[in-house]
């Protein structure tokens, strides 16, 4: 079977009249840029972003730190892609992986399918983070919602239900920041500001294990208050 037959019946859309199919050769050379493209691309979003939002990354990391210190809890929010993002964050706290960080106490709202879906079905998805902020943040935990638009119904009801709660409410968002970036039940949103899904979510990978490590530093330097002098910060 020709190439033109196989990929003609993989992608049947390209196969019409006048459409012609990329030779092997000429085809490798153009995934091979897509991927020097992409990651470039990824590179450049991430370099522009931390660049911008340094401080206040370390004001994020200074917050999640106050709450910890004070005995509260991390709660993690988001949905889809996020909602693994969501379930990083809080494994990254509970579970470090760097020898001598202590685990912290880190909960993800986006894991308890029953409850979720017991919401969802009653009165809606736009309140299932909502009844569980309800059930179990208080003033002195940290709440993280996870959002590549900024514009999720149900993310914005639970940090409002949190801010309502006393919590400290943070956001990590993409492109403008919607609604997030806007609430006054946010105390700090960081947003990447690009359009694209992909980008997005691969920036705010590297930004909660930025977070992770700088909260620890600050938690650390509690105990060794001049360690920051000393060099020794990771």
């Amino acid at each position: 079977m020709s190439v033109e037959a196989q990929l003609s019946g993989l992608y049947p859309h390209l196969a019409g009249p006048g459409v012609r199919v990329a030779e092997p050769t000429a085809l490798h050379a153009g995934l091979l840029d897509a991927v020097r493209l992409k990651a470039a691309d990824s590179l450049a979003v991430k370099q522009q972003f931390f660049a911008l939002e340094a401080p206040r990354i370390v004001e994020a990391a200074r917050l999640l730190a106050a709450s910890f210190r004070s005995g509260g809890r991390l709660y993690t929010l988001g949905n889809g892609g996020s909602s693994c993002d969501a379930a990083h964050l809080a494994v990254e706290f509970q579970h470090p992986v760097t020898a001598g960080r202590p685990a912290l106490p880190a909960v993800n709202l986006s894991q308890d399918m029953a409850m979720i879906t017991a919401v969802a079905n009653d009165i809606g998805f736009a309140h299932v983070y909502t009844r569980q902020v309800l059930a179990h943040v208080g003033e002195r935990d940290c709440v993280v919602a996870i959002s590549t638009s900024g514009n999720s119904e149900n993310l914005l009801a639970g940090l409002a239900a949190a801010k309502r709660r006393g919590a400290t409410t943070l956001g990590l968002a993409g492109g403008d920041g919607g609604r997030m970036a806007a609430s006054a039940d946010v105390d700090l949103c960081l947003v990447v500001a690009t359009d694209s899904i992909h980008r997005v979510q691969e920036t705010h990978v590297a930004l909660y294990h930025i977070l992770w490590d700088l909260t620890h530093t600050l938690l650390a330097d509690d105990r060794a208050p001049d360690r920051a002098s000393q060099g020794e910060m990771r």
